[in-house]
């Protein structure tokens, strides 16, 4: 990952290069001691490495939990949609679309967490609620203690099973209504993350799901308005 901290790192990559130098001169060009000294200059490159990965606040760990789980439920959303017969290949493609866009942001985040040594999931008394939306408003609990950070908004189990039960023109409307307003919530998270985050490639993936999913919406909007 690119950061534009790491080139502070090589701030001091001159001075281990003369260092280098004296002490290659000062073997006498022995073929024995010259290679723990080429290989020396490699390790700040490691470290800079390493400063990067661990360069987040408390902001972008949220981010990464509550966007995990949220990402996961709109693949259950599209795998349901993809298991019915007679869907309109438009929304079959969009579904199969998002599968594979937010597969590989799962991925990204889910190795986020384990470079920064954070938990995959937040503790039990942070965690957001799971409440899901009414189609006019999506309910939820926002997460103690994070001050201004929206709240995670879920399909109830109730939703997801009206969602699966609906057949032909009815699951096509209810899997674009519920995902329009999953996506709001998504975007929500996001903007909040673009705001107060602090690392770079967090911040840039928030970026990219609001313009995805704003894209997204408005697609879902048109294929509504046409049928």
């Amino acid at each position: 990952m690119k950061d534009t901290s790491v080139s502070k790192q090589y701030l001091s990559l001159p001075a281990l290069a003369v260092a280098a130098a004296v002490a290659l001169s000062g073997c006498g060009g022995g073929g024995g001691g010259t290679s723990p000294e080429t290989t020396a200059p490699a390790a700040p490159t490691t470290a800079a490495t390493s400063a990067s990965a661990a360069e987040h606040n408390s902001m972008d760990t949220m981010f990464a939990q509550m966007m995990i789980p949220h990402h996961q439920q709109a693949n259950e959303m599209s795998e349901i949609i993809l298991a019915k017969d007679g869907i309109d290949p438009k929304i079959t493609d969009m579904a199969n679309e998002m599968i594979a866009k937010q597969t590989s942001e799962i991925q990204t985040m889910q190795g986020w967490l384990t470079a920064w040594n954070e938990p995959s999931t937040m503790s039990g008394s942070a965690s957001p609620g799971m409440s899901g939306p009414d189609m006019e408003g999506m309910t939820g609990s926002p997460s103690p203690g994070m001050s201004g950070m929206p709240e995670m908004k879920m399909m109830t189990p109730e939703e997801m099973e009206k969602l699966e039960s609906a057949q032909g023109a009815e699951a096509e409307e209810l899997f674009l209504t519920q995902m329009s307003a999953h996506h709001e919530s998504a975007i929500q998270m996001a903007e909040h993350q673009v705001e107060n985050g602090s690392n770079p490639e967090a911040v840039a993936l928030a970026e990219q799901i609001i313009e995805d999913q704003e894209a997204e919406i408005q697609e879902m909007k048109d294929m509504l308005a046409a049928q």
